[in-house]
């Protein structure tokens, strides 16, 4: 973890405190192979709109895409041999996917590294905050299909917040109902860990549970997505 940089907004806090102690199984049960796995990032970007307060950065894949086609995602991929670090996949990831400034964001820690058995990749969350934050759009309309900001407050909203079912799988997890978006999954996940750790959850009952249709994207219910996000 980085030192706290200069005008960090105090709502960091105690999230940033709490996540230098959290381990890969507060997160999920599976531990990274001993093979290693695929190494990847991926940018958990925290920004803020007022009034509207603290928001994070969310993608959805486009419905072509080879692995984890039409899901939710925070911006990220596999690392590069030339890349430095985790922060560097990231951060290189996100410009490429939708345009994303570097020098707009303060990386501030890594999260435990975790593993996706479908695709084989051990991904380190990179949680930044985005101190400058700019217009943001797919770059590539093959590989994301939109972008959205989605606020901290609509996220912790009881009646947003449900679980899925897969139907290979059978697995069952967290998601959120948010700005057209049905999040879930890996990114549904990371999201609903960090507000516990941030103490922004609010009580909810994980009795709603949808089973995902075997097609992707998975839209919510009347919902539109944000296609630009400024």
């Amino acid at each position: 973890m980085t030192a706290r940089p200069p005008g960090l907004p105090a709502w960091w806090e105690p999230l940033l405190t709490r996540v230098a102690a959290a381990r890969t199984e507060d997160f999920t049960p599976l531990p990274p192979p001993p093979d290693g796995g695929r190494s990847s990032a991926v940018l958990v970007l925290l920004g803020e709109q007022r009034p509207n307060g603290p928001d994070v950065l969310v993608l959805q894949r486009a419905a072509t895409m080879r692995n984890h086609a039409g899901q939710p995602a925070f911006p990220g991929g596999a690392a590069d041999p030339d890349d430095r670090d985790a922060a560097a996949t990231a951060l290189r990831e996100a410009g490429e996917e939708v345009g994303l400034d570097p020098s707009s964001a303060t990386v501030l820690t890594l999260l435990p590294k975790l593993w996706i058995p479908v695709s084989n990749f051990v991904v380190t969350p990179v949680l930044a905050w985005w101190h400058a934050p700019h217009p943001v759009h797919p770059q590539d309309p093959a590989e994301v299909a939109h972008v959205a900001r989605l606020p901290v407050g609509e996220l912790v909203d009881p009646g947003n917040r449900l679980q899925v079912r897969h139907p290979r799988s059978g697995y069952v997890g967290p998601a959120f109902r948010v700005r057209g978006m049905l999040v879930w999954g890996f990114t549904a996940i990371v999201i609903s860990k960090l507000l516990d750790l941030a103490g922004w959850s609010r009580p909810w009952e994980p009795t709603d549970v949808l089973d995902l249709p075997p097609v992707a994207p998975v839209l919510a219910p009347g919902g539109t997505p944000d296609e630009v996000v400024s």
